[in-house]
């Protein structure tokens, strides 16, 4: 009589376990027919019962759960991962690791598990990329990365990906891993010469300007005709302050593209806030006629006039002879009114900006005796800024 109870007893154990083991398989199957709900249910039991807490096709198929919650955008299922991709992963790489026969290998294999998870942390990282959240968009990357370079991956690792992967970092200030992915793009000549031009920003991130300005002055050993490696050693000079490195490459620049407005235009800005207004003048007046219709071309070159006001009018206050004063305050005030068309102008571009409109309120101030159509667009101006404030 004790052994048949002692056998009741083990068969009543071994049929317990495949009943668990059946609700996995239960779950496998109400995933697939999209009832997650149901699905979420046998899972829990699943994951803490002692005969499938352990048990690889458990895992397996809470990857396939998260992965379809993921799918479904559906709202309803949103608290049953707080990141179902990257969960999905873990299960996975879980249930590998549980199974040493590697039946869920061939499993993860012949459903194109990994795959599909390429795809879904593709399309996570742009979106993240394009809501502004860099250092989630890199997470999502290189882990689409990892992915792709394991035996449970079926096809070539997109090469296209280094490259998301390297822009995700650099706008996330993460400059050695930016580094890392725009060197893989180098080494699989993708894209030409433009990961190139990141790399050496990346080097200037990680606090290494030097070797940033020389591999860019290097370049046109691999690249002699780009024209666009002077324009980039322009933008490190400029972010660097290297005042008169930026304006040799400027130079440089004109001669081989002499109708390029932004070229005059970066000049007049750093000659401008060198205080050099005649060069900044010059260089702007230039930009504005080679492109008239644009807000920088016009407040710059307004700006201009405004700064070189001032300076007189500074320098005047040092003046003792009443009569030399008076002619300094008069040149100030000529350089201030030769502002107001620009200004004037650029606003209409950029009608709610306020910038604009506090520097024209305060010409039109100082300048109302002179004209007196001035008063009444100064209290227009007034108004308005009052009305945005």
């Amino acid at each position: 009589m004790k052994k048949i109870l002692l056998f009741f007893v083990a068969i009543s154990i071994t049929l317990g376990g495949m009943a668990q083991k059946g609700k996995v398989t239960s779950a496998l199957s109400l995933i697939d027919q999209g009832d997650l709900e149901k699905a979420k249910t046998a899972l829990d039991e699943a994951l803490v019962h002692p005969k499938t807490k352990d048990f690889a096709n458990t895992y397996f198929a809470l990857g396939k759960l998260a992965q379809a919650v993921y799918d479904s955008k559906d709202s309803k299922y949103s608290s049953y991962f707080k990141d179902p991709l990257a969960e999905s992963y873990a299960a996975y790489q879980k249930a590998l690791a549980l199974d040493p026969k590697k039946t869920t290998s061939n499993r993860i294999l012949t459903s194109m598990s990994y795959n599909l998870l390429v795809i879904s942390f593709g399309d996570q990282g742009v979106s993240k990329f394009q809501e502004g959240d860099y250092s989630s968009a890199l997470e999502s990357f290189s882990t689409q990365i990892e992915i792709m370079g394991s035996d449970f991956y079926v096809g070539a690792i997109d090469t296209g990906i280094y490259y998301n992967a390297g822009l995700a970092a650099l706008s996330a200030q993460k400059y050695e891993e930016g580094a890392k992915y725009f060197q893989k793009c180098i080494d699989y000549n993708y894209m030409g010469i433009t990961p190139h031009f990141q790399l050496a920003e990346c080097y200037t991130g990680m606090g290494q300007p030097a070797k940033a300005e020389q591999y860019l002055l290097d370049l046109p050993k691999l690249y002699p005709d780009d024209k666009n490696i002077v324009l980039s050693l322009i933008d490190m000079y400029i972010k660097n302050n290297q005042f008169e490195k930026a304006i040799q490459y400027i130079d440089i620049a004109k001669a081989d593209d002499p109708t390029n407005y932004s070229l005059y235009y970066a000049a007049g800005i750093m000659y401008l806030n060198q205080n050099y207004f005649d060069e900044a003048i010059e260089n702007l007046t230039k930009a504005h006629e080679l492109n008239a219709n644009s807000f920088d071309t016009n407040y710059g070159l307004g700006a201009a006039y405004i700064n070189y006001g001032g300076d007189i009018f500074l320098k005047a206050n040092d003046i003792i002879d009443i009569n030399e004063y008076n002619e300094a305050v008069e040149e100030a005030n000529t350089q201030y009114m030769k502002a107001l068309p620009f200004l004037e102008k650029a606003l209409e571009y950029d009608p709610d900006n306020l910038d604009v409109m506090r520097s024209l309120q305060e010409l039109y101030f100082r300048l109302r005796q002179k004209d007196e159509s001035l008063n009444i667009k100064y209290q227009e101006i007034r108004a308005k800024i009052q009305s945005l404030e």
